[in-house]
């Protein structure tokens, strides 16, 4: 689906302190783009940020990163959270997947949150999927040694073929659930907006955590 592009959604990012303009500087010291250490939490394809922001909120002892490629998705989040409460453990960036190594150093992440990631349905594009055995390798360049990803999806071919992926990149998978909102074993779960509306229609959303195997 093409984007609308939003003329003012450039200037209100660039002139936001939400959104770390040269994230590889801080590469190996996020601490200090945070005032503080923390474990590290990031979101990969975050849309309008209503999940990064409320798991922000819901757990001040983390640092959150929001990490999103469209400005016209991004800037949405970002002119929403300053006419909030502030969030102070919580930042943004405007990058795609493909350079985050060169934002974060290896074992800087904590954990990895994918939420109803861009399916990409062409077997051509399969290398674009972000539970492909091609971006988990890239997370395991800068995911810490007990890290690992939680991935959400309301499609139900992404989430076969990430459990296939998965343990092909040689990930373990914890957890696998085919219907999460009627599993007992959910725990916490923070809905996006793609969540509460498929959910709401009956659909069943499909959660898969994977962990790097020693």
């Amino acid at each position: 689906m093409r984007l609308r592009n939003v003329p003012r959604a450039g200037e209100i990012i660039e002139n936001s302190p939400l959104v770390v303009k040269t994230p590889e500087e801080y590469r190996g010291r996020w601490e200090e783009a945070f005032s503080r250490k923390a474990p590290l939490h990031i979101e990969i394809g975050m849309g309008k940020g209503r999940f990064i922001v409320e798991m922000a909120r819901r757990h001040p002892e983390i640092n959150y990163i929001g990490i999103e490629m469209q400005t016209s998705v991004l800037f949405r989040a970002v002119e929403k959270l300053q006419q909030e409460e502030p969030v102070s453990n919580l930042l943004f960036l405007c990058i795609t997947a493909e350079k985050l190594e060169g934002v974060f150093a290896p074992g800087e992440v904590d954990q990895i949150y994918l939420n109803f990631s861009d399916p990409w349905p062409k077997d051509r594009h399969h290398k674009r999927r972000l539970t492909s055995r091609e971006h988990l390798a890239l997370y395991e360049k800068f995911l810490a040694s007990e890290g690992c990803v939680e991935f959400k999806t309301d499609n139900e071919g992404l989430f076969r073929f990430s459990l296939e992926e998965a343990p092909a990149a040689g990930w373990e998978l914890t957890f696998v659930s085919e219907n999460l909102h009627e599993d007992p074993r959910m725990g916490e779960n923070v809905m996006t907006e793609y969540e509460e509306k498929f959910s709401s229609k009956g659909q069943p959303i499909f959660k898969m955590v994977a962990r790097r195997k020693a």
